[in-house]
């Protein structure tokens, strides 16, 4: 069931789903925004920013075209100030959004004592799914309305290199499911490690293919096909076999299975979407991640050929997620306010100081026109007692607090401007 969304300029270009029954398929049809059942009749305080963000990440997305802007509708949501939220640890544990959570994004969407509405995106590493998926599964745990364009997860810019690679290794996540992402991004021709395994049993002693993973896999003959790039998109299943077929790849001529380079140097290039060591899971402690895989491997490729493997990480800390995230931004705040630059403030929540809190503070010392206030939470990978290495601006017990703590400080700088412009009467 669809229907049109009834706030801004965006609306009559924007489809309202039922998360029920959303799926990739018909998000793929335009600008959508996922609706808890419960609100598909009447919009929720949520739907007006959902539905303006996802209609400039559509403009970010596309090849922009001249013409005149049209004029910005009236709007409730405030242009000085956004935040950016990381999912796991942040909002959601273990699939269960975390107890604040839900009040923190009714206090966003205008449930406090101002009465003011403020924007927001997702900024995670989790990967493994298309930012659709992430989209309908956030709306069912946090029961709001959200749209694929507010998120932006740790492969998202890889989507950009389709036009350079051909033939690429997608490795990780669950089944099909980071395939189809990269297919879904334009890569012509993805190959998964099944599918090298469906060929030669051997490559891998110890894993063999379940029923359905054999069946999935795709057939075709390694020994004729040149893998130009490799690209760990989510979470390994099986470290040992992935690790080995990736192994085999950086050490063969120009990404042919079954050769041997003999200085170990034609092997293809590999990409990770994001760099965390550890993660916040539903375990009482952090568990491994990408970031743990990518230090094995360079050590394993160190320790067979004698040299050192040069990887190329995406997401969190690296730069360009977050400048991807502030022209989502600037593009918001010129559709909807006329004003072509970023809000004057993005408050950056996150729960992991090597990525979240890292890449707030070093992109903020580089961005212009724009400050990003790191805010790191209890919830997740921090632990009480340590002190973290890369310093937040404030370190708050959840995400409620997080959005308190930005509210009211945009408050009170507010008061003081008004009192600055208080004409001084003399006597």
């Amino acid at each position: 069931m669809s229907g049109l969304i009834v706030p801004p300029s965006a609306s009559r270009f924007t489809r309202r789903i039922d998360s029920n029954e959303a799926t990739a398929e018909t998000m793929g049809m335009g600008p959508t925004v996922v609706v808890p059942p419960k609100h598909l009749m009447a919009s929720s305080e949520a739907s007006e920013v959902a539905a303006t963000i996802e209609s400039a990440r559509h403009r970010v997305d596309s090849v922009a075209t001249p013409g005149t802007p049209g004029t910005p509708a009236e709007t409730s949501v405030t242009d000085k100030y956004a935040y950016a939220f990381d999912i796991d640890g942040v909002l959601i544990r273990g699939g269960k959004p975390i107890p604040e959570a839900i009040q923190a994004m009714k206090m966003l969407n205008g449930e406090n004592e101002y009465g003011i509405k403020v924007p927001y995106i997702f900024v995670t590493n989790g990967g493994g799914k298309t930012e659709a998926e992430r989209c309908i599964q956030l709306s069912q745990q946090l029961e709001i309305e959200v749209s694929p364009g507010q998120f932006i997860c740790g492969h998202t810019p890889m989507r950009e290199m389709a036009e350079r690679y051909h033939t690429v290794l997608v490795v990780g996540g669950e089944g099909e499911k980071c395939r189809q992402v990269a297919e879904g991004y334009g890569f012509k021709d993805v190959v998964t490690p099944g599918d090298i395994i469906k060929d030669n049993q051997d490559t891998t002693p110890f894993r063999k293919l379940t029923t359905d993973e054999y069946k999935n896999s795709r057939a075709r003959n390694f020994g004729e096909t040149e893998i130009e790039a490799i690209f760990v998109f989510a979470d390994s299943r099986d470290w040992a076999s992935d690790q080995q077929i990736i192994l085999d790849l950086l050490m063969s001529k120009h990404g042919r299975l079954g050769t041997r380079s003999e200085n170990f140097d034609e092997g293809p290039p590999v990409f990770f979407s994001h760099n965390d060591v550890v993660w916040s899971a539903s375990h009482d402690l952090t568990r491994i991640g990408m970031g743990a895989l990518r230090v094995s491997l360079e050590a394993m490729f160190k320790a067979v050929t004698g040299k050192e493997l040069q990887t190329t990480a995406f997401g969190k800390p690296q730069i360009g997620t977050f400048q991807f995230a502030t022209r989502l931004l600037q593009q918001w705040r010129k559709d909807t306010h006329g004003i072509d630059s970023p809000p004057d403030t993005v408050y950056f929540v996150g729960d992991t100081p090597e990525s979240d809190i890292r890449g707030t503070n070093e992109f903020d010392k580089h961005v212009e026109n724009t400050h990003w206030y790191s805010l790191l939470v209890r919830t997740g990978v921090f632990q009480a007692g340590t002190k973290p290495r890369f310093a937040p601006k404030a370190t708050v017990d959840n995400v409620l607090d997080a959005v308190k703590h930005g509210i009211e400080r945009e408050h009170r700088k507010e008061v003081k401007a008004s009192m600055q412009d208080v004409p001084v009467i003399e006597e």
